[in-house]
């Protein structure tokens, strides 16, 4: 059964893929167009999902909450930047420069979340060897897509 840790840590690197290709676009082109669109509706499913299976546990107990305020903190942040980077022009200089900012804003909290959080988390949570939380994780992720498709077949019926 595959661990909350091993399961995000697989987006974390998928991420981290998508971000790489995308500094490597140019203009408002159709592999900018895809990428972007793949990481945007899939690093904002992660997060609610992660929010929810992972940091809502962390911080009922206190030992877990400062490090999982801090994170969710974060995941505001860079989802602010995320909001503000959907609605630039892609073709933009700005567009490009606004990128790298959240990219990096965004690899330093995944690399966070793995080195720091993971090692507070298994001594709060557990290693999660059932696979419980990954399973809670997959289930709210899922959920989190499909309101997302939902909301993106009503606007294409307007």
């Amino acid at each position: 059964m595959t661990s909350i840790y091993d399961r995000l840590k697989s987006d974390h690197d998928r991420h981290r893929q998508l971000l790489s290709q995308l500094v490597e676009t140019t203009g408002d082109s159709e592999a900018r167009r895809k990428l972007w669109e793949t990481f945007f509706y899939d690093v904002g499913a992660h997060a609610a999902a992660e929010e929810e299976a992972f940091y809502a546990p962390l911080m009922e107990e206190s030992k877990g909450q400062p490090k999982a305020r801090h994170s969710v903190s974060e995941h505001h942040e860079i989802d602010e930047m995320i909001q503000d980077i959907e609605a630039m022009d892609f073709s933009s200089p700005g567009w490009l420069a606004r990128f790298k900012t959240m990219r990096e804003r965004y690899e330093h909290h995944i690399d966070e979340e793995e080195n720091e959080i993971f090692a507070t988390a298994r001594k709060v949570l557990g290693a999660d060897a059932s696979g419980e939380i990954a399973g809670t994780f997959e289930t709210r992720k899922k959920k989190e897509r499909g309101l997302v498709d939902a909301k993106a077949d009503a606007a294409l019926e307007e």
